[in-house]
Parts: C-alpha cells; sequence; structure tokens
C-alpha cells in the first residue's frame, strides 16, 4: 500500500491503468494536430513551460502554439471580471481580449484597450475564426453575402460558418464525455462507499448533473443528426436549441446550489481520506489533473458559451440561408435561459441579506421569513387604522412575495425595530379606497387602501402620507401578485438546506474574508508582473444583458434596522 493513501483510495488505484500521453481539457485524450512525442517536443522548447504543469490543455495548446507563431489570438469573455489589483485585467461579458501569454493553465495574460494584465482563463472563451479583427468589428448578423471578393468571398464565409458548426459539435462531444466522466469516474464511485458518502450529501456535491448529462446526450443526438457531413455550411442547428431549450433550463437547479457544492467540497477535503478518494477515482476514470470543483464548475461555464456560439454562427448565416430564422431564434432563447438563470442567481444572493435583516428585528415571531418568502418587493410607512376604535398607528411595512411584515419603530433608536405582524397576501384582495369619511370606522381618510380577506371577512385599512405613495404601494402590490405567478411557473423556490444555510450565516455574521487561492509561484515570462495572488471573482451568469437596477431598500434599512455584528 501507498503511503499516506487512505484504503479507499487505495482500493480504486489498485484498478488503475497506466496513463498514455498528455491529455486535452476537453476530451481527456492525446492532444490533436500533433503525436504525443510532438507535443512533448514542442512543450520543452518553450521556456517556463516544461515542468510548471502536469499536462497543458487542449485550447492553451492551440494558443501557445498561435502566439510563439506570432499571430494575435482573440477571446470572448464569458463574464465580467471586476479587479482593484492593477496588474489584472478588468473587462465586461462579451469584450474581445487579446491574448498575448497563456502559459498558466489558471491565468493569462491579455490586452483590451484600457491596457494589459492577468485574467481567469476560465472567464474567457477563445473565438473560433481567429481572423476576425481585434477591434470586434466583425459581420454582423447574416452579413454573408459576397462584395467586391465574388464567389471567393461567399466561400469564405461558408468556411466561417463551418468552422463555428464544427466547433459546436466537437465541444458537446468533449462536453458528454466530461459529464459522463463525472457521473461514472465520481458518483458511481461514491455510491459505492455509503460509508463515506450520504445521498444527501451526493446530491449536494454534485446537484442535478445526471439529469444534465442524460438531457445533454438527446440533445448531442439531435445536434448530429442536423450536421451535414458533405456541406457542413448548410447544416441546420437552430432547430436543435429551440426543441430542447425547455431542457436548458434544469441549468437553473444546477447553477444555483454549486456554491452549496463548493462548501460541502472544502470541508470533506480538509480530510485527507476524501482527498486521496477523489484522487483516485480522477486516475481510475484517466481524467486530466483537475480537482473535483474544477470539473463541477464546467456545466456553469457551458449555459454561459451557448449564447456566443449562436451569436458567432448568426454573424455567418446568410439571411436566406434555410437555418437564419431558427438560430435567431435560437439566440434569443439561450438568452432568455441565461437571464432566467441569473434571476434566481440573484434571488439566492438576496436571501443571505434576508435572513441578516430578520436578525435585526426585536421580538420576531412565527416562522422565518425565508420558509415562504425570497424577495423584497416594496417597503415603507404607512398609517394602519385599527378598528373598532379607530385607532391610528405608524409601522413600517415590508412587502414581500406572499406576506406583508410590519413593525413599529423604537421610541428612543428609530433605528431599531420591533416586530407586530405578518398578513398573508396569498389570501388578500387590495382595494383602492376613495377619499373621504370612512362607512365603517366614521373617520375621515386619505391616501387609503384596504387589504380585505374574503375567507374570513376581515380587512385591514392602510393610509400613506401623500398620492404618489399610495400610487407606488398599489403597484408593489400588483407586482407582488406577479412575481408569486411567475416563481410557480418557472418553479423557483428556497430548498431548506438553502434556508438553513442564510439563517446560520446570519446568526454568525460571518464577516471575514475569503482565502486567497493558491497560486504558482513562478513567472511564465519575466516581462510580466508576479501572477495574481487573490481570488477572481465568483462567475457571474450575465452575457451582456442589462444590469438588474439595484434596489434603494437595503440602503435605507441599514439606517432603521443595524445588522449586529
Amino acid at each position: 500500500m501507498c503511503p499516506g493513501h487512505s484504503p479507499a483510495a487505495e482500493e480504486l488505484l489498485s484498478q488503475r491503468e497506466p496513463l498514455s500521453g498528455p491529455l486535452s481539457c476537453e476530451s481527456g485524450s492525446p492532444l490533436p494536430g500533433a503525436a504525443v512525442g510532438e507535443n512533448r517536443k514542442w512543450e520543452e522548447s518553450q521556456p517556463g513551460v516544461q515542468g510548471s504543469l502536469p499536462s497543458l490543455t487542449h485550447l492553451q495548446w492551440l494558443s501557445l502554439q498561435l502566439i510563439s507563431d506570432g499571430s494575435v489570438v482573440c477571446a470572448e469573455a464569458l463574464w465580467d471580471h471586476v479587479t482593484m489589483d492593477d496588474q489584472e485585467l478588468g473587462f465586461k461579458a462579451g469584450d474581445v481580449i487579446e491574448v498575448m501569454d497563456a502559459t498558466n493553465r489558471e491565468w493569462w495574460w491579455g490586452r483590451v484597450a484600457e491596457g494589459e494584465g492577468w485574467f481567469p482563463a476560465s472567464f474567457v472563451r477563445l473565438r473560433v475564426n481567429q481572423d476576425e479583427p481585434v477591434d470586434d468589428e466583425a459581420p454582423q448578423a447574416g452579413d454573408g453575402e459576397a462584395k467586391d471578393g465574388g464567389m471567393d468571398t461567399q466561400n469564405s464565409k461558408d468556411q466561417m460558418r463551418t468552422n463555428v458548426i464544427k466547433e459546436i459539435l466537437s465541444t458537446e462531444r468533449d462536453y458528454i464525455k466530461h459529464l459522463r466522466d463525472i457521473c461514472e469516474g465520481y458518483i458511481r464511485q461514491c455510491r459505492k462507499r455509503a460509508d463515506m458518502f450520504s445521498e444527501e450529501q451526493l446530491r449536494t456535491i454534485f446537484g442535478n448533473i445526471e439529469d444534465i448529462y442524460r438531457c445533454q446526450k438527446a440533445f448531442v443526438k439531435a445536434l448530429e443528426q442536423k450536421f451535414n457531413r458533405e456541406c457542413p455550411h448548410l447544416s441546420e442547428l437552430g432547430a436543435c436549441f429551440l426543441e430542447h431549450q425547455a431542457d436548458f433550463q434544469i441549468y437553473s437547479e444546477y447553477c444555483n446550489n454549486h456554491p452549496n457544492a463548493c462548501v460541502e467540497l472544502s470541508r470533506l477535503t480538509k480530510l485527507s481520506k476524501y482527498v486521496y478518494f477523489f484522487e483516485a477515482c480522477r486516475l481510475l476514470q484517466k481524467m486530466i489533473d483537475i480537482s473535483l470543483d474544477g470539473f463541477l464548475l464546467t456545466p456553469v461555464q457551458k449555459i454561459c458559451k451557448y449564447p456566443l456560439q449562436l451569436a458567432e454562427l448568426l454573424k455567418y448565416t446568410h439571411p436566406q440561408h434555410r437555418d437564419f430564422k431558427d438560430v435567431e431564434a435560437a439566440l434569443h432563447a439561450m438568452k432568455n435561459v441565461a437571464r432566467l438563470i441569473n434571476e434566481r442567481k440573484r434571488r439566492l444572493e438576496n436571501i443571505d441579506k434576508i435572513a441578516q435583516w430578520q436578525s435585526s428585528i426585536e421580538d420576531w415571531e412565527g416562522e422565518d421569513l425565508l420558509v415562504r418568502s425570497s424577495e423584497l418587493i416594496y417597503s415603507g410607512e404607512l398609517t394602519r387604522v385599527t378598528q373598532p376604535q379607530a385607532k391610528s398607528q405608524q409601522r413600517m411595512f415590508f412587502l414581500f412575495d406572499h406576506q406583508l411584515i410590519y413593525c413599529k419603530k423604537d421610541l428612543l433608536r428609530r433605528d431599531v425595530l420591533y416586530y407586530k405582524g405578518r398578513l398573508d397576501m396569498d389570501g388578500l384582495e387590495v382595494v383602492d379606497v376613495e377619499d373621504g369619511k370612512d362607512r365603517d370606522l366614521h373617520v375621515s381618510i386619505k391616501n387609503a387602501f384596504r387589504l380585505y380577506c374574503s375567507a374570513s371577512g376581515d380587512s385591514h385599512l392602510l393610509c400613506a402620507r401623500k398620492p404618489e405613495q399610495k400610487e407606488r404601494w398599489l403597484k408593489a402590490f400588483i407586482r407582488e401578485r406577479e412575481q408569486v405567478q411567475l416563481d410557480q411557473e418557472t418553479g423557483f423556490s428556497i430548498t431548506e438546506l438553502q434556508r438553513k444555510q442564510a439563517m446560520l450565516n446570519a446568526s454568525k455574521q460571518a464577516t471575514g474574508k475569503p482565502k486567497a487561492v493558491s497560486r504558482p509561484c513562478y513567472l511564465t515570462r519575466q516581462k510580466h508582473p508576479t501572477l495574481p495572488t487573490s481570488r477572481p471573482q465568483q462567475q457571474v451568469l450575465v452575457l451582456e444583458e442589462p444590469r438588474w437596477k439595484p434596489t434603494t431598500f437595503w440602503h435605507s434599512i441599514s439606517r432603521l434596522t443595524p445588522f449586529r455584528k
């Protein structure tokens, strides 16, 4: 038995077969375009590459080849990279970056108009057609007509479309193998060790990746059927994306769970037996030298690449092409999928704030807010008129999906709130009340509306200070019902694990900075500064989509309820 290996790892390692040649990141096979010996010879000829990494990825190898030949290598940003480090390169999703050094696996050196710097390699996608201008003056959708170049120009456009189609098919095949390796290499082995993993743990770590694997197999099969092998540029792939667009929505669940997977993996890998076990799984499946959390990031990256691939395909699709309308519709559909996933991600990021807000409220009663709600719709001060004495009470109201919370301000410390009650919005009807004397309470009211429960006959009369405030509240109640309906249609909900984790975080009020990710300490090129030591921002699933307008609630509520440390 090898020293330091756990019995679980040793059991798997005993089944291991010898590896042959460096492995590609996408396929796990020897790098295409050159023999294994040629790849090794080329690596040895590059200063700073030999011995720095176990193997080069396929894209990294191709990039280094082009860069060493003096060619311009361009990549498109999948996500925003926001950084305060002057050694790092900041950019936005969709920006075109000139890659100048791809020696390191994780951090590349690149250039945009604003300057040069390091950036995470996982944040970009290399362009298929590297002959496009660096300033991104690429042809617009359907700009495939022959102009001065005549037939030669049209043939060039057809070839570019062929390149994009082949890249889509190639990356899908590689992705399927990647998913199969995770399901067979990790999940299957983990299920054999019930003493190490519970089903709940496996669900947390791997999410619904097995469902994604099944859907992707059907999607690849459809793509293969539509591929025209004799004339690839005539292939019609747009319909495949449209037929499977509903299946892609399962990525939302995976992306939402991914942070939980990272937390659980971080906890387990503090124990050596899990480290050795996961490494044995990787070696047995003949996967490249990347940790499990790196493999599990791939579906998150994949769903972000589809809009970019379709946008590039549309550029080289003639308006008269039979596939043009389908590709155009597919691009719109996949952007909607990315937008939906981003919205769910935004909602999940808000639940920590909601949990922290609840923990700051004094005398809280009843179930946690997150049991039913996950979104603040509107908030403000209203006058509550009680029955039957018609007594008025100044209260702070907070409208969430499904419920309306109202609190009382402390008499001395106006920034402290006391819980006073809640109303179930699912059983209430909002009724606009005209200014004048109320028949039931026999008092004059202004800027009022009533929340009426038809089941019990109870009603709640609320008054705003100004007509415009009343109007904003009435619109907010409409938005609340629309949000609830949308959540029902899309199946959005907070899991018990997510709710518990948010409440636990709120109770701890953790404010420490995340630990830095370890980086290689060597210089890939002496002319560049050292590799960044900071952790790149978490990938955001936004692809040139409008930013959500930040709510003013968290700014204003900080003045009302301090988030106690």
